[in-house]
């Protein structure tokens, strides 16, 4: 697993170093004053595998062992032995992940438990506490990466659109997994071992059950991953959508003291998590993937206090002029929140093409990351687009990929792209670009072989192989859920300055980045008129909270 905190280091020693650090004296003193003391007794579980409770356990006098738990192919596997001074728990802390490892009593003694609420407390009000345990945390869950994968087993093809997906998602999650080809060796021993067979692929296979035809969804649920009633009962503000805008929003709601609550229909990074090198972001002068700028917005929202929910889709929003708005989700789950962000930014654009949904995830695909990298290594590519995406994405391909294209609708690629990846893309030798080109036909077996791309002057065609297309020809916005929030012909939200006769509120104008319902904001690409840059998006995230908490100082 690439880590997207490279200062803690990438030699198992320095992560070790980082994982299994020590408090002093006066940190154990200052932490365990938040928690209750207790006697146990060797043997005793202190947390099982799949376990959903959250305390943070401070070791004073006993020794006690994290292990991984054992299957019929795999023996148990010692991960962290704790004595005086060291504490028990990872990433779950902040995430609210249902337990990866085991933990019990090797040696009698005192251990300190903290629970949810006083560990958000500490999180909170003691930096230096609250950064040593968080880089424990993120060097234990590279570690735990490495080390146990096979708590979570999945089997399945990873190059089908269901394979995809899953993968998708638990790297977006930073998931520590084992991914099983059913057609290895070791997947066809897993499956036997879990008595599968090929209708019940793709399949998670973990200590306690065996998830079959599993998908993002049911797995999340699994996990604990999916949204839990925060404990006011109704937030501050709930965000719909993670990308840059959303996850910005929480870090500074959160940060501010709001319970903030940030759902996404798939997973943490929208869009930008998607871009496999951003270099124009301020402060980055050498670039970074787009998964790297999300995951670290994730953990500062997580560290915050932030409660972060995916996969979870959003079916409707209704207002109320006297109560918090309702959002109700695709399960039907109901949260009740005084104010909403809608930051879902704009789902990516399909070509009218036959065949286009079986190819999806299986040789078309929307996102240039190393996942997809690797599946289409040596073989011959084609991007398709004329904005920075497109030549973000070709770029990169160019490093893995047998032969990269670049097919632009347009006819000058100028027009849409930053002049630095413009003269990039043409010195780049690996990169062939077509001008006034389309992409006409799609062939292939069970994933994509081979397309047409026609000449628009001469509407000559000409079939070449291509194992991966790679689409970034815009997008629309993702507010079809929206009944109640005016759009604009596109469905885009206007908002603020742009509504004009819109605005449904009474007795004030309406806020920056306040849509045409009272307490409902709008930032990012969903939004009228936005940049659809990341930057720009960061920065409407952060600057929405302002309003949010001008619009609740007003209730």
């Amino acid at each position: 697993m690439v880590s997207s905190f490279p200062e803690l280091g990438e030699l198992p020693e320095e992560l070790s170093a980082a994982a299994f650090h020590a408090l002093d004296p006066v940190q154990f003193a200052r932490v365990a004053a938040y928690g209750t003391r207790h006697e146990v007794k060797t043997g005793e579980i202190l947390y099982d595998v799949g376990d959903v409770d959250s305390d943070l356990i401070l070791v004073e006098s006993a020794v006690a062992q994290v292990v991984r738990t054992p299957t019929a192919t795999a023996p148990e596997e010692l991960f962290l032995t704790a004595g005086r001074g060291q504490f028990l728990g990872e990433m779950n802390l902040l995430t609210g992940q249902t337990r990866l490892l085991s933990a019990r009593v090797a040696a009698a003694g005192t251990i300190h438990r903290i629970d949810a609420e006083a560990f958000r407390l500490i999180m909170a009000r003691d930096t230096e506490i609250s950064d040593l345990l968080l880089r424990a945390f993120l060097a234990r869950r590279l570690l735990l990466a490495d080390r146990v994968g096979r708590n979570l087993e999945v089997i399945g093809d990873a190059s089908t659109g269901a394979g995809m997906a899953l993968q998708t998602f638990l790297s977006r999650q930073e998931q520590p997994h084992l991914w099983l080809s059913e057609t290895s060796d070791a997947g066809r021993a897993a499956m036997a071992e879990a008595g599968l067979t090929a209708a019940d692929l793709p399949a998670a296979v973990t200590p306690r059950e065996t998830l079959r035809s599993v998908n993002p969804g049911i797995l999340s649920q699994h996990l604990g991953l999916t949204y839990r009633r925060t404990p006011k009962g109704v937030a501050d503000l709930t965000i719909v959508g993670a990308g840059p805008a959303g996850l910005a929003a929480a870090v500074y709601g959160a940060s501010e003291g709001l319970e903030t609550v940030l759902l996404d229909a798939v997973a943490t990074g929208g869009q930008a998590a998607a871009s496999s090198r951003i270099e124009n972001y301020m402060g980055f002068p050498f670039g970074l993937s787009g998964a790297a700028l999300t995951g670290r917005a994730a953990v500062q929202a997580l560290k915050f206090g932030a409660h972060l929910a995916s996969p979870c889709g959003v079916r409707s929003l209704r207002s109320s002029p006297d109560g918090p708005h309702l959002i109700t989700l695709v399960d039907g789950t109901e949260i009740e929140t005084r104010a909403v962000l809608i930051a879902t930014g704009a789902a990516y654009r399909n070509l009218p093409l036959k065949r286009w949904p079986d190819f999806v995830g299986s040789g078309i695909y929307y996102a240039a990351t190393d996942l997809e990298a690797q599946a289409v290594a040596e073989l011959p590519v084609t991007v398709v687009g004329g904005a920075n995406s497109a030549g973000q994405a070709a770029i990169y391909l160019a490093r893995r990929a047998g032969k990269v294209t670049l097919a632009v609708r347009g006819p000058d690629l100028y027009a849409k792209m930053s002049s630095y990846l413009v003269e990039r893309i043409l010195a780049d030798r690996r990169i062939e670009v077509r001008t006034a080109t389309e992409v006409t036909a799609l062939q292939g077996g069970e994933r994509l072989e081979q397309i047409t791309l026609t000449s628009r002057p001469s509407g000559e065609p000409d079939p070449c192989g291509c194992f991966g297309l790679f689409c970034f020809i815009g997008a629309q916005p993702a507010t079809e859920w929206l009944t109640d929030v005016a759009l604009d012909d596109a469905g885009f939200v206007p908002t603020d300055v742009r509504l004009g006769d819109r605005w449904t509120g009474v007795g004030r104008d309406p806020l920056p980045f306040e849509t045409s319902v009272p307490g409902v904001f709008a930032a990012g690409d969903v939004r009228l008129d936005s940049m659809k840059r990341v930057a720009a998006a960061v920065g409407e995230g952060a600057s929405a909270v302002r309003s949010v908490h001008q619009a609740l100082a007003l209730h």
